[in-house]
């Protein structure tokens, strides 16, 4: 540590992660530069642990979550910041040390925004939905190569996995098709990889289930129409334990990305189609759910259903399913905040 430093105590301190070099730049409580150096992977704990207790800033990017946790054992107050909110403090070119000075400068805004820490248990849940999302991914591409292939030898499947799952078997056991044994054989290595895909896909939805079941807030957020495990479990690993950070339920909605843009000027308002900013992932999970929903409102008569009901009556089926989904983001932040179900037949949250 410099003689300046020793002199004037660091209390911001901007940190530019990577893989293997970490750039620091730290601040006093004026926001005058006391440090600016790099270190690499094994020196950035023992440098961090030495230093006096500060509030440290990073980047929500890849680890960040990791050391903001390790960051926080060792006495300091960390804060994450997205990276489109550091962007405007950059200067001039980007490199390393430019991008931590504009984390420590980010950091000491007033009005800014930051990224709740997740804890191990909900980065857990969240690697569980990714690992997830991208066995689907890869079963839907294996079952769209095997459509495309058995049509080039005029074998023609209806879209669908149940289609190609149930006539796939049988095409294999028709000896009259002309398929040549040499594809046959790779073609039933194709239906192997699909069938574990499928394995794949049932073991993640069994975990995810398991852990909705024990947990009791995942519990009371599936008493919410259109909210089952996975997009309760969702909900937990991206809002955690303390949905207070968020301002209420509409931050909540805006966060997914479930409010129109807003193109104003001049005194006019001009609102546009939805954001889409944040986790595209639970949006989608709760737009899956809405129009699950609205599916089936017509026979219900819950306060919930009719107001749905009347939605659809009047807007168009997409615009009925967004608000719906808005609606199901405000329902789960009141739900989460207070620690209690939802009664549908009410609308309200039921009482301890």
């Amino acid at each position: 540590m410099t003689e300046r430093s020793k002199e004037q105590p660091i209390t911001f301190v901007g940190i530019d992660l990577a893989k293997r070099s970490f750039h620091l730049f730290g601040a006093d409580a004026a926001g005058r530069k006391v440090l600016s150096k790099t270190l690499t992977r094994a020196r950035l704990p023992g440098f961090i642990a030495q230093l006096p207790p500060c509030t440290i800033a990073m980047e929500a990017c890849g680890s960040a979550h990791d050391w903001a946790r390790r960051f926080r054992d060792a006495g300091h107050a960390v804060r994450l910041i997205a990276p489109q909110f550091v962007k405007p403090f950059v200067k001039s070119n980007k490199n390393d040390a430019a991008d931590a000075e504009a984390i420590c400068e980010a950091l000491q805004r007033p009005g800014m925004r930051f990224v709740a820490i997740k804890s191990v248990e909900q980065q857990d849940i969240q690697s569980i939905h990714r690992m997830r999302s991208l066995a689907v991914d890869r079963r839907t591409a294996q079952v769209n190569q095997i459509r495309g292939l058995l049509l080039e030898y005029g074998i023609e499947i209806a879209q669908g996995r149940a289609c190609v799952q149930r006539r796939l078997p049988q095409i294999l056991e028709d000896a009259s098709n002309g398929l040549s044994g040499r594809f046959r054989a790779e073609l039933q290595g194709l239906y192997d990889e699909l069938q574990h895909l499928n394995a794949r896909v049932a073991h993640y939805d069994a975990q995810l289930e398991q852990i909705a079941q024990e947990s009791e807030q995942a519990r009371n957020l599936m008493t919410i129409p259109g909210i089952a495990a996975k997009g309760a479990t969702a909900l937990l690993a991206a809002v955690g334990e303390d949905p207070s950070l968020l301002k209420n339920g509409r931050g909540l909605a805006a966060w997914l990305g479930l409010v129109p843009r807003q193109h104003s000027t001049g005194g006019k308002a001009r609102l546009l189609g939805i954001s889409k900013r944040g986790d595209c992932y639970l949006r989608q999970l709760l737009i899956h759910g809405a129009r699950a929903v609205l599916r089936h409102t017509d026979r219900k008569d819950d306060a919930h259903s009719r107001w749905a009901t009347a939605l659809k009556a009047r807007r168009h089926s997409n615009v009925a399913v967004v608000a719906l989904a808005n609606k199901l983001a405000r329902i789960a932040y009141a739900v989460m905040l207070s620690g209690r179900p939802y009664d549908p037949n009410t609308g309200l949250i039921t009482a301890a």
